[in-house]
């Protein structure tokens, strides 16, 4: 399906009726430095929010945040849950802050061992992390759990950065037939946030060890960010442009999808949340990915 170029915006844009919106992020400011992905996910959801959408927002608590500063304190009603990862039992900490000047809040996936390191995807010389796979399984599954357990089902399911790249498989699989999900739209938005390698070769274990079919796996031998980005692609009901130094396999990918496919590039700061809502209405009168 072709990639639209630009969504041809009526000035009188109308904003949906209300729908629940669950943003996934693997960074936000301002509790991460300013960049593509954590400028989004902040001030989309607040846009969302004050034009009266339901709106959630979750993130990785990495060890760099300053709970102090932030104000960050444990739900402990959402907390204790232990989530399975690679035959291990990882106890699984929410924890929420109040977004400043903004009338909504963010949600914080915690685990001393996945996230009490002082860095966020890469050590001080750059080099990913090896567990990055599991850190990545825990926060999808994390979010997911967690909002089964407030009993809030979604609308739409939005998620940037490659960290969340995993949580379209996962609603295609094993969550497929959760009633809290299975009227959601998955929304993934594709960022030049790439890496140099590839998390661990036993990633697809891991899956396959959660419950996924192995087929649904096949180009994550090598879970490099283009096999990650394109095993979001095809479990996406849309997906969105949303840097324009996409890889080649990227690009490709999207115009071979048959999810809908979009840009956003080159908008200016007075269509730029009007593009998303457009987004937003057009998926949810479609039909979802099988």
């Amino acid at each position: 399906m072709l990639i639209f170029a630009n969504l041809f915006l009526n000035h009188s844009t109308t904003f949906m009726e209300k729908k629940r919106i669950l943003y996934i992020s693997q960074e936000i400011v301002p509790y991460l430095p300013e960049s593509a992905i954590s400028e989004t996910s902040r001030f989309l959801p607040q846009k969302m929010n004050d034009k009266g959408q339901e709106v959630r927002i979750f993130m990785p608590r990495f060890g760099c945040i300053n709970e102090r500063r932030h104000q960050l304190h444990e739900v402990i009603r959402l907390s204790g849950m232990n989530l399975i990862i690679n035959d291990m039992d990882q106890p699984l900490i929410i924890k929420v802050a109040s977004v400043p000047q903004a009338r909504m809040q963010v949600y914080f996936i915690d685990n001393e061992e996945y996230f009490k390191r002082k860095t966020t995807l890469t050590d001080k010389e750059g080099r990913l992390h090896p567990d990055n796979d599991e850190r990545s399984i825990f926060f999808g599954r994390g979010v997911l759990e967690t909002v089964k357990k407030l009993g809030w089902a979604p609308d739409i399911i939005h998620c940037h950065g490659w960290m969340s790249s995993l949580v379209p498989l996962y609603l295609r699989s094993i969550y497929a037939d959760d009633p809290i999900f299975e009227n959601a739209k998955v929304v993934y938005s594709a960022y030049n946030d790439s890496f140099e390698g590839s998390l661990s070769s036993d990633l697809k274990a891991k899956l396959t060890f959660d419950g996924i079919d192995k087929k649904m796996i096949d180009n994550l031998e090598d879970p490099s960010h283009d096999q990650l980005m394109m095993s979001a692609i095809e479990h996406s009901d849309a997906v969105i442009a949303a840097s324009d130094e996409l890889s080649d396999t990227v690009v490709e990918a999207m115009k071979e999808t048959e999810s809908e496919t979009f840009e956003v590039l080159g908008a200016t700061k007075d269509t730029y949340f009007e593009l998303y809502n457009e987004i937003y209405n057009q998926i949810v009168t479609e039909e979802s990915v099988v």
